[in-house]
């Protein structure tokens, strides 16, 4: 699954649009790597996202195309 989608269906980032303009301004990196919105994402990679207030680190546990409101924090794992 792209990581633009993989963060609209976690509900980590509200629209897929807003996943592509951070992912083009180089704010998400997985494993270390700056990555594209095409980027593959799967289960076990570490992503990092940068926002203003911070830095916010996951692994990704489960991937699924569609989730439930209330089962989608089970696709991830916040790091500290």
């Amino acid at each position: 699954m792209r990581i633009d989608k993989f963060l609209k269906v976690s509900r980590i980032l509200k629209r897929r649009t807003v996943a592509q303009e951070a992912a083009d301004a180089g704010k998400i990196s997985v494993n270390g790597k700056e990555v594209k919105p095409a980027y593959r994402v799967k289960v076990g990679d570490v992503v990092e996202i940068s926002f203003a207030a911070g830095v916010l680190r996951f692994r990704v546990k489960e991937i699924r195309e569609t989730v439930k409101k209330d089962e989608a924090a089970n696709l991830y794992e916040v790091l500290s």
